[in-house]
């Protein structure tokens, strides 16, 4: 069994932000593989299915970025999930725009989604890194993250799921470095 997070805020007017790149990542797979219609569940919107031979659970936790563990924790004991069963995506502004880095464990990097997370499940599960880049004007860092992407971005988003999707099966069977190689040569 795997559980694939996408982190993200769950207002209407959040729907576009950088931030919420988690979000649309896990939308994307739940459209592309079939997975279940989404049910609100511990404090999230859950899906499930399987994608090849694995047992999937999906879930955006509705509890807003800062407080995501705490839904990840909930259906973790429910469903006795090991951590490194987890699979976190995530915005990051240390990352360049459209490139995806996957990673086992580490430090959050002031992501207050992986804070919480680290804060209610430990550091042992994966997390797939998708860049929004730095602001280039002299707006803060949490103004940027929540401003919706800009139209150039938007043209790229499209690549950049289609991209995670098609390189998927490599990422559940846990091979990250390949994922991150192979992710970003398509």
């Amino acid at each position: 069994m795997l559980l694939l997070v996408g982190l993200g805020n769950p207002t209407p007017n959040s729907q576009n932000n950088r931030h919420n790149i988690g979000f649309k990542i896990v939308d994307a797979i739940n459209q592309k593989f079939g997975l279940s219609k989404q049910k609100p569940k511990f404090k999230g919107l859950l899906t499930t299915g399987n994608i090849g031979d694995k047992k999937i659970y999906a879930i955006k936790p509705l509890t807003f970025m800062n407080n995501s563990g705490i839904c990840i924790r909930e259906l973790l004991e429910y469903f006795k999930i090991d951590a490194e069963d987890v699979i976190v995506f995530h915005d990051d502004l240390d990352v360049e725009f459209g490139k995806i880095k996957a990673k086992f464990g580490g430090s959050s990097a002031g992501h207050n989604g992986i804070a919480s997370i680290d804060k209610f499940i430990g550091k042992e599960y994966s997390r797939v890194r998708i860049g929004i880049g730095k602001p280039e004007s002299k707006i803060s860092v949490s103004d940027y993250v929540l401003n919706d992407f800009n139209e150039d971005e938007q043209v790229h988003l499209d690549s950049i799921t289609n991209n995670i999707i098609d390189s998927l099966s490599i990422l559940i069977d846990k091979k990250l470095d390949l994922f991150s190689s192979t992710v970003n040569n398509n």
